[in-house]
């Protein structure tokens, strides 16, 4: 009889380790920037094919407010669905959804074509009328990685703390399996604000970005992420026919870090969307936008 229970425990045993040693790999995505990243689009004109929850894809978006606030950067995992625009809140154990979306709903359904066989989750921590420069920023914040003014809590943090507070999550959908985030690309989707204030804000837009998206990458261990950014485009509706005074200045910076630097791509067909107001896509361009930056990151990828 010993022999037998002998026998029977060297052949479950493989089986034992195999179900304790299963882990998923996820691609993991960050979205970041300022209003456009955000999301200005009505959830009420999503099609049926966006407008619903996506069971297959996850995201952890950080609660977005203005420099020196700690509440900034609280969230929780979740199955993706309509909502993560602008109002969103969190405060780290309840996600309160808007009726805004950005460009994730259809980022992330492209990317599910694209990649038809991986599992897929989204970080985002974006903040409306945010700027890279600290200088003159006010209520909206910036992204300076050396801000001091105040607490000397600024969106650069918010971004650090929604970043490693969803990395740390061992199971991001609560299934009992551990799971194994893969960093796989920073979308990034700013620079108007860094367009309305100086000529010699705007002429920094190029190395402050640079600088920036460099200690993105070191956030997620990975000195070669592929990085997507959008280039900005102007409404035009304004007195004198422009909204950014100096956008033409952060555009260059734009499309020069898109040329200069490694693993980047840069998309243009924001020069193509109609607005809802000065500064905001209608629903439609966030939509296409999703798309085009899914499409982007994964040729990088490739």
């Amino acid at each position: 009889m010993s022999n037998l229970k002998n026998a029977l425990l060297l052949f479950i045993m493989p089986f034992m380790v195999f179900a304790q040693t299963k882990k998923d790999t996820i691609r993991v995505f960050y979205l970041g920037g300022q209003s456009n990243m955000q999301g200005f689009g009505y959830v009420k004109e999503l099609p049926d094919s966006l407008n619903k929850s996506n069971k297959n894809v996850f995201i952890y978006q950080g609660n977005p407010v203005g420099d020196n606030d700690v509440a900034g950067g609280l969230g929780k995992w979740d199955f993706l669905k309509p909502g993560h625009g602008t109002g969103f809140e969190s405060d780290g154990k309840n996600n309160m959804l808007s009726d805004r979306f950005g460009i994730e709903l259809s980022f992330a359904k492209k990317l599910q074509e694209l990649y038809p066989n991986q599992k897929l989750a989204i970080i985002k921590y974006a903040r409306n009328g945010s700027s890279i420069d600290s200088s003159g920023t006010a209520y909206f914040g910036s992204w300076e990685p050396n801000f001091r003014s105040g607490k000397g809590i600024n969106q650069y943090d918010y971004f650090l703390k929604t970043v490693n507070d969803a990395m740390a999550m061992k199971d991001i959908n609560g299934d009992g399996v551990e799971d194994i985030l893969i960093p796989s690309g920073i979308i990034w989707m700013q620079g108007e604000s860094d367009a309305d204030k100086s000529e010699l804000i705007a002429n920094q837009y190029y190395s402050n970005l640079k600088r920036l998206m460099e200690l993105m990458q070191a956030a997620f261990r990975n000195n070669d992420l592929p990085i997507v950014i959008g280039k900005i485009s102007d409404s035009g509706d304004d007195v004198d026919g422009k909204i950014w005074a100096y956008g033409e200045l952060v555009q260059y910076g734009q499309e020069k870090f898109a040329a200069m630097e490694p693993h980047v791509s840069i998309v243009r067909t924001t020069s193509t969307y109609k607005y809802t107001d000065k500064y905001h896509y209608k629903s439609d361009g966030y939509i296409d936008l999703g798309k085009e930056f899914a499409k982007s990151i994964f040729l990088l990828n490739k």
